[in-house]
């Protein structure tokens, strides 16, 4: 605990310090990046009640914890006010705009473009837990899992482009047109998508001819392990996102929720990378 905080409001505020929580370096990183407070522009309205740190220190701690809202420590804001900030903050976009923000400056700063123009798409099951509606769940035969399947499509460096969740039950080609679309609606400059054996077929003539996206199918030749050609990159990632455990097993009601916890993870992930230094 600190015992005067800036960040956190006046002195003897509590600064709860947790593994999850921002450093000095990340909050200056990542304050300029969420949106203005509601009253601002001075049309009236409630100022913010607790300090933004502390509310974004809160959804690190549930993301990486993977606890329920109303577990989180007393020494966050009330689980309802985090709940209801994290829903405003995911209906309005915030989350992909900061994930899009950081992974720009990685970018630049490996000497690449901000914008990229190759992708790598993949799918990932998860379990869901109780909370997750019968509506949007399904089996998926192949990996033995009932739940929720997130599509996925990162740049060259397995830094997140774009995800879509759909039921565990959706073919990966069936899920990879709504990815790809949305890949191309955000990123004109992309050409070229690498993508596994599951994607073969109709999918590829599809995005050539709608998209004009060239769709290039990796395959496994060998038995065993082998480090495969840029699919590597994007089973990376996931390896990323899982290491948070609120996205082990898909606990939100709504898919986009889920999709928000993907986008908070690669922030995480990110932020650190760019304050490691």
């Amino acid at each position: 605990m600190c015992s005067s905080c800036p960040a956190h409001g006046e002195s003897q505020t509590p600064c709860p310090a947790y593994p999850s929580s921002c450093s000095d370096e990340q909050w200056a990183l990542l304050e300029p990046l969420l949106p203005a407070p509601g009253n601002t522009a001075g049309k009236g309205g409630r100022g913010e009640k607790h300090p933004r740190r502390l509310v974004l220190d809160a959804i690190f701690y549930l993301v990486r914890g993977g606890i329920a809202w109303r577990a989180l420590p007393t020494d966050f804001p009330p689980p309802t006010t985090v709940y209801d900030i994290f829903c405003r903050w995911t209906k309005a976009g915030v989350w992909q705009r900061i994930a899009d923000a950081l992974r720009d400056r990685i970018r630049v700063r490996a000497g690449r473009s901000r914008t990229p123009t190759a992708a790598i798409i993949d799918s990932q099951s998860v379990r869901a837990a109780d909370t997750v509606p019968a509506a949007s769940r399904g089996w998926d035969n192949g990996k033995k899992v009932g739940g929720r399947k997130r599509h996925i499509a990162t740049d060259t460096m397995g830094l997140l482009l774009a995800v879509v969740v759909t039921a565990a039950s959706t073919q990966d080609r069936d899920g990879a047109h709504p990815l790809l679309a949305r890949l191309r609606e955000r990123f004109s400059t992309i050409t070229l998508t690498w993508a596994d054996a599951g994607y073969t077929g109709r999918l590829v003539r599809w995005a050539q001819h709608v998209l004009n996206l060239a769709v290039t199918i990796v395959k496994r030749t060998d038995p065993g392990f082998v480090v495969l050609p840029r699919r590597w990159v994007i089973e990376r990632t996931l390896a990323w996102i899982s290491k948070h455990r609120r996205c082990v097993r898909d606990y939100e009601t709504r898919p986009d929720h889920h999709e928000a916890m993907i986008y908070i993870a690669t922030i995480m992930t990110m932020s650190r990378r760019l304050t490691r230094a």
